[in-house]
């Protein structure tokens, strides 16, 4: 199998175009943090986003937007969408993440930021008019994502937690 040229996107990070000799996949690890994935097959453009928060506190004015924010990464997203010719409705759109990685600690007793991420994350979409959009979120433990720039494939495995023992005290 020959080497395929990948990029590696860590929490903030974000990529759109088309797969060419430097990037051909876009692949990720998602926790708690969500992941935008666009495809149009017509035109084989796509993007993912890796955004770690749902929203920015106190953004000051005239910041540039930042991946790190669900909500300004879907922007983003957006924006490269309207600089390549638009058509939003012939993107395939995908929503990945928002694990819960603290199962042990937080079933119960307040609500994790991975489901903070994916209300945020699915009420942005809605806000947009993207109404068809697939999704696998939620959950425990993490996913491995890559996006498939030639052809649009998109590759997700969830890797569940394996059970943590309790903690035991150690006595002198």
């Amino acid at each position: 199998m020959p080497n395929t040229p990948e990029l590696f996107l860590r929490p903030g990070e974000w990529y759109f175009g088309q797969g060419d000799q430097h990037i051909q996949t876009i692949r990720t690890i998602l926790g708690s943090c969500v992941s935008f994935v666009f495809w149009h097959p017509g035109r084989r453009l796509g993007g993912m986003t890796h955004a770690l928060l749902p929203k920015r506190q106190r953004p000051a004015p005239g910041a540039p937007l930042d991946g790190h924010f669900v909500d300004e990464s879907l922007e983003l997203l957006l924006r490269a969408v309207a600089r390549h010719g638009g058509d939003l409705p012939g993107y395939q759109v995908h929503l990945y993440g928002g694990g819960n990685m603290f199962p042990h600690l937080l079933r119960g007793r307040v609500k994790n930021i991975g489901d903070v991420n994916v209300d945020t994350a699915l009420a942005q979409l809605a806000l947009a008019g993207v109404g068809s959009v697939r999704t696998h979120v939620r959950g425990d433990g993490h996913r491995k994502l890559s996006l498939d720039l030639a052809d649009g494939r998109v590759f997700m495995q969830q890797v569940e937690l394996t059970k943590v023992p309790p903690l035991t005290r150690l006595t002198p």
